[in-house]
């Protein structure tokens, strides 16, 4: 999956920036990045939610455990993979139909933390346990909202392109040939949310989350860690 947010949507993170400047490597685009995606998946879907922001997705090569899923229900656009270990019983708390799935759930999720404010964000993220990373972007307000599992086992990157679009995808390689050294591993157990306004952890929320520089042979520009002891966010 691929995600494409302009600067009007997202500002760059400041660390992934540095990383470009400190080691400067071939960049490309964000319409050369989709056009390569687009290219290597014949069958791919894309979708121009805006003019600041795409979405794009394949079957192509999914896990059967990690299936990719796209969604769209009043203008909030959503792309899942993985799958949702308690998806009845968020179904059940949501008041969803039993034939909902996890892109749906999450769709419905989001729009409870926007509308019911100030509903702790992380809350919304933490009830979610499996295998997942997703992309939400909301058109009617342009928010953005990406999350991780906290394990990290649907892996997602983030990078900045030549054009200073965030992109966030599934493959590393697809970025690390479109973003150079402005790219990263999306941390696992965070989320980043444009409403908020920075990158947290949803299971230490009061955790401040720093950048360390990777060295020159690495393909990362830089490490995301959430910094302090673990202290686990109330689900309840």
């Amino acid at each position: 999956m691929l995600g494409l947010f302009s600067s009007s949507v997202v500002s760059p993170p400041e660390e992934l920036v540095a990383a470009g400047s400190r080691t400067p490597s071939p960049k490309i685009s964000a319409a050369n990045l989709l056009k390569r995606f687009l290219r290597d998946n014949p069958s791919a879907v894309s979708v121009q939610v805006s003019d600041h922001a795409q979405l794009a997705y394949t079957h192509r090569n999914q896990s059967p455990l990690k299936p990719r899923s796209f969604a769209v229900k009043d203008d909030i656009f959503c792309l899942f993979e993985g799958m949702l270990d308690n998806l009845g019983s968020l179904i059940q708390q949501y008041g969803l139909s039993k034939s909902a799935n996890e892109v749906v759930l999450v769709i419905e999720a989001y729009k409870a933390l926007r509308d019911r404010a100030p509903y702790p964000a992380n809350h919304v993220v933490g009830h979610l346990a499996g295998s997942f990373a997703f992309i939400v972007f909301d058109k009617s307000t342009d928010t953005l909202f990406v999350a991780s599992d906290q394990f990290g086992k649907v892996p997602l990157y983030w990078g900045i392109t030549a054009d200073g679009y965030v992109a966030f995808a599934d493959d590393a390689g697809l970025l690390k040939g479109a973003c150079g050294k402005s790219l990263a591993s999306f941390p696992q157990g965070c989320f980043f949310s444009t409403a908020v306004g920075e990158l947290r952890s949803f299971e230490n929320p009061k955790n401040k989350i720093t950048a360390v520089p990777a060295k020159e042979e690495e393909i990362w520009g830089a490490t995301f860690k959430v910094e302090g002891p673990a202290v686990m966010a109330a689900t309840e």
